[in-house]
């Protein structure tokens, strides 16, 4: 018989991806089975390993995906059938969330579980508005309480006048709808109708709007500005420091969405540098690297490694891909014999870096005639052997351009780029719904596989603001192949490069 599984609650914080808990990314990183909530965020899902299942439980106000019921049950059966289930829920599982519900329904099926707490927007919200919530020239405490529901009302589980007389800073979750309400009831029960009042929407992520008033007017200034959930308020002095302590909001990519299309794999590097200049990134890979069509080539280069006087790298996909196969057939590095080695970008570089390989060539421009005249800098390469290692699909001029030098060369591939046509996070959603500010590219293919499955042109037609920004010659080519122009393009063609002229852009925009 199977043992049961267990059910970990986990919380999975605020939005900021990287505030999940360590233990979080661990559980997920060997769920058989994840659930998560509406305000968790998409991009954490990438953390559950690919045969998961992904099962969305969200609830918000007046949509359910699953009864609170039903959801019980799934956890209940899944891990009788002896699964590792993540139940995922925004926040902290016991905070204003059904945590202690779901763990009750556990504790009487008798499954196994654990409760991993999470980051609550009650205090991540206001620090990202740059608001303490306590502080000693103001308060020494706080109070949290629900919105959600009518102050108003005879029946209210809340003692409004009790609250109004508690000293210190008062949260309040799930209130937009009724914060004139909650204000005017305040007031009536004494506090003053000067005290500071601050919304944060979407706390602790790129769409984090937050927006300041007193008790007087906080209600006019949400209908006015249509400020919707979820948000946090905070009521009280210490919202007046948010002037001088508002440090995520100044960041300098705040307020930028920004898509990257990099393969699933590649993306995070991007997204994380953008996202901690406060961007909020959408990521679309619209490719992902297999095996090439055909190997035997590739098989016959590897047999054959010690015949070649040059190794050529164009991408750190190549350099991945290759010694993946390399591995396969040989147990020691130094079976590739000894040939000079040539790099195309210093992110390729630093790929053969980490096998503790010398580059002894490195063109940072990928432009043909920029590759083939470094090496005619550095030597002659008349009659020399060289193997060029690439994508399967790739422009010709570069080998047409060393051929012409003389060189005899090996144009192989080593890996194949393919459209990618998942949606886990719901990032393409998104862009359909609201646009974006920038769709970042950084190659070729990605230009190609993007247009394909969204077709360019159309989408700028709807989205007229939206820009293109290109990480170098040979990406702008597809985005120009296709009557469109690169809105950037940096002098450095690396990922530094792009985020670097993005942040430059953006200032000038503001400016």
């Amino acid at each position: 018989m199977k043992s049961k599984g267990t059910v970990y609650l986990v919380g999975a914080g605020p939005g900021d991806a990287g505030l999940l808990t360590l233990r979080g990314a661990e559980l997920l990183a060997r769920a058989d089975v994840v659930v998560y909530d509406a305000l968790v965020n998409p991009n954490l899902l990438r953390l559950a390993p690919k045969s998961a299942e992904i099962i969305y439980g969200g609830k918000r106000s007046r949509d359910h995906a699953i009864p609170q019921d039903e959801l019980n049950a799934l956890l209940v059966a899944r891990a009788k059938a002896g699964q590792c289930v993540v139940r995922l829920k925004g926040g902290d599982p016991y905070v204003f969330g059904r945590g202690g519900e779901e763990a009750e329904e556990l504790a009487a099926a008798k499954i196994p579980f654990e409760v991993v707490p999470g980051i609550s927007s009650i205090v991540a919200a206001a620090n990202y508005a740059g608001i303490p919530i306590t502080h000693r020239e103001h308060c020494s405490s706080f109070l949290v309480l629900t919105g959600h529901e009518d102050p108003t009302k005879e029946e209210s589980n809340i003692d409004w006048a009790q609250v109004a007389r508690t000293p210190g800073t008062k949260i309040i979750l799930m209130g937009v709808e009724r914060i004139g309400q909650i204000a005017a009831s305040l007031v009536t029960h004494g506090m003053a109708a000067d005290t500071p009042v601050a919304l944060v929407r979407w706390g602790t992520t790129g769409q984090q709007q937050s927006i300041t008033g007193t008790l007087a007017t906080i209600g006019a200034i949400v209908a006015e500005t249509k400020f919707t959930a979820p948000a946090v308020t905070i009521i009280g002095s210490v919202v007046n420091l948010r002037a001088k302590l508002n440090w995520f909001e100044k960041r300098p990519l705040f307020g930028q969405r920004i898509v990257v299309t990099r393969t699933r794999e590649q993306a995070s590097q991007l997204s994380k540098r953008l996202g901690e200049l406060g961007a909020d990134v959408l990521e679309i890979p619209t490719i992902k690297i297999t095996a090439p069509t055909d190997v035997s080539d590739l098989k016959d280069a590897l047999l054959g490694l010690n015949s070649y006087d040059w190794i050529v790298f164009t991408s750190p996909n190549g350099v991945t891909a290759f010694f993946d196969y390399f591995f396969k057939g040989f147990e020691d590095l130094r079976d590739i014999g000894g040939p000079r080695i040539a790099a195309v970008g210093p992110a390729t570089a630093a790929k053969l870096k980490e096998l503790h390989l010398k580059v002894d060539l490195m063109p940072e421009e990928y432009v043909a005639s920029k590759i083939s005249q470094a090496f005619a800098a550095y030597e002659t390469i008349e009659n020399l052997k060289i193997l060029l290692l690439r994508a399967e699909v790739a422009n010709p001029e570069l080998p047409q351009e060393l051929e012409a030098l003389g060189a005899i060369v090996d144009d192989v591939a080593c890996y194949r780029t393919v459209p990618e046509t998942d949606d886990t996070t719901g990032a393409m959603a998104k862009l359909m719904d609201a646009g974006a500010d920038w769709i970042t590219f950084t190659s070729s293919s990605t230009v190609e596989n993007f247009h394909a499955r969204l077709d360019l042109p159309k989408l700028l037609q709807k989205f007229p603001a939206l820009k293109l920004a290109s990480i170098g010659p040979e990406t702008t080519k597809a985005i120009t192949a296709l009557g469109l122009e690169a809105a950037l393009e940096p002098r450095e063609h690396t990922i530094d490069g792009l985020v670097a002229a993005l942040v430059d852009a953006t200032a000038q925009s503001r400016a």
